[in-house]
């Protein structure tokens, strides 16, 4: 979270803007489609941590089914308490899920643990410089640093509708390498070269 009440007034302004546009989007095929454009050098990347749709966000779960048929590893994350920070548990479709701090289904807390190399993240707006904007919570921007500084690549799953010409942010948000569409994959940032 940033200190600057400007930065912050103008992101509250795009949140609310956000999650109404998000509301008025029908996902029919969408998750389908962000298999289709997938680009195949992510694919290749394991472990690869997903996340459990709530809220109107893009349902990545198709994705994350196609890539465990293709032999990378997936976890979901499970917060313990609502200051985090998240830990990343395998997870297959056929585990039980149970509820986390924020009562998101997540793998039980005995799951094993593992360092995603690839992170499918969740949010309410991008542009196509990498900047994201979450839910205000700052937890996705402490996964990102935390798990960038050992490699890992940044992709974020939207609705070509949640795009913005420029996504206020501060020193504190963590950008994106690749943004994934039902339209196309963006590359962003350090993420290009694959």
């Amino acid at each position: 979270m940033s200190l600057d009440p400007a930065l912050e007034a103008l992101k509250a302004d795009a949140r609310m803007t956000m999650r109404a546009e998000r509301a008025a989007i029908e996902a029919r095929d969408a998750p389908l489609k962000l298999i289709e454009h997938f680009p195949i050098g992510l694919a290749r990347l394991s472990p690869v941590a997903g996340y459990w749709p709530v809220g109107g966000e893009i349902d990545g779960r198709p994705l994350l089914a196609a890539l465990a048929k293709a032999g990378c590893v997936v976890a979901l994350p499970r917060m313990e308490t609502r200051a985090g920070p998240a830990r990343f548990l395998i997870w297959s479709a056929a585990d039980a899920l149970t509820a986390d701090a924020f009562g998101v289904p997540s793998p039980p807390t005995g799951s094993a643990e593992t360092r995603p190399v690839l992170v499918l993240t969740p949010l309410l707006a991008f542009d196509r410089a990498g900047g994201r904007l979450g839910q205000g919570g700052g937890h996705y921007d402490r996964i990102l640093a935390e798990y960038r500084r050992q490699g890992a690549v940044a992709v974020g799953l939207a609705y070509a509708q949640q795009e913005m010409r420029h996504v206020p942010t501060g020193p504190y948000d963590a950008p994106l390498d690749w943004v994934i569409t039902p339209n196309e994959a963006i590359r962003c940032g350090p993420g290009e070269g694959l």
